[in-house]
């Protein structure tokens, strides 16, 4: 049984990239599955100068610490104009200054939806480029476009292409464990 950390990279409390992964945590059977809620998670934006002056935050620590102990992580990020969101950007740069490889051999399966018919796919090519520098092996990556279209809380994907795809991303990731 792997411990298994699932979160999304966006701070609304109205984040459909949470709903991606709320769900997929739902469907996971026999691990040990955390599900971060990061709207929770407020941080301060990323300053030397408040690094100096405050130091980290317990959240920051205890997420790292969260981190560091799964054995896998499901991550879905949500897109702004084609990047990460400054949210995320600024959890990483947080992270990064309490320990460089704060994810060393860490699994990951990258995720990420939209509205539109992109899936947020620009965002999760940087983070995909971006998370091996802190030590996260990708094993797989899922994009859903239209999640409006796609996407039933209760139900899932949708799209049979779609959930296949899906289907066979979490199995890859779920193997590696």
């Amino acid at each position: 049984m792997a411990k298994i950390l699932v979160f999304a990279g966006s701070n609304s409390s109205a984040s459909i990239n949470y709903e991606l992964v709320k769900y997929t945590a739902s469907i996971i059977e026999n691990h040990d599955i955390q599900l971060l809620n990061m709207a929770n998670y407020p941080f301060a934006l990323y300053s030397e100068d408040i690094e100096k002056k405050e130091g980290y935050s317990n959240s920051l620590v205890e997420l790292k610490n969260d981190i560091q102990n799964a054995d896998g992580i499901i991550l879905a990020v949500n897109e702004h104009n084609g990047n990460p969101s400054a949210y995320f950007k600024n959890i990483l740069d947080w992270l990064s200054r309490l320990e460089r490889k704060f994810m060393s051999e860490t699994k990951v399966l990258l995720m990420s939806t939209s509205p539109g018919k992109r899936g947020g796919i620009g965002a999760l090519e940087i983070v995909n480029t971006m998370l091996p520098r802190f030590g996260a092996e990708i094993v797989t990556t899922f994009s859903l476009p239209s999640f409006h279209d796609n996407f039933s809380p209760s139900k899932g994907i949708s799209d049979t292409e779609l959930s296949d795809i899906y289907e066979k991303a979490l199995e890859a990731f779920l193997n590696s464990l």
